[in-house]
């Protein structure tokens, strides 16, 4: 099994900056894709970033241009670099990942952008 484990969540004013990061933990896997996704009040969870093994990253829409994710692969953890946040970007923030055993999730971390 793995566990994900997510920090870095907070409040900040509009135009600010958080950065998210990740670290997984369990023995003999392997992680083959990272993500962060969220979940706004009333809505459904949704993919905000991922990356791949191979480095390649996607995002939605709405972050792109603004935020970043990053992995390091030696120590199995990853980030997730948020710049000018927005009102609309508040939510629990989730990391996740595609292993060896299966999808794993992390506990979520809320993240708040308000004046």
């Amino acid at each position: 099994q793995v566990q994900l484990v997510e920090s870095g969540g907070g409040l900040v004013q509009p135009g600010g900056s958080l950065r998210l990061s990740c670290a997984a933990s369990g023995s003999d896997f392997e992680i083959y894709a990272k993500a962060w996704y969220r979940q706004a009040p009333g809505k459904q969870r949704e993919m905000v970033a991922s990356i791949i093994s191979g480095g390649n990253t996607k995002y939605d829409e709405s972050v792109e241009g603004r935020f970043t994710i990053s992995s390091d692969n030696a120590k199995n953890s990853w980030n997730l670099q948020m710049n000018n946040l927005k009102p609309e970007d508040t939510a629990v923030y989730y990391c996740n990942a595609a292993t060896s055993h299966g999808f794993a999730w992390g506990q979520g971390t809320r993240v708040t952008v308000s004046s």
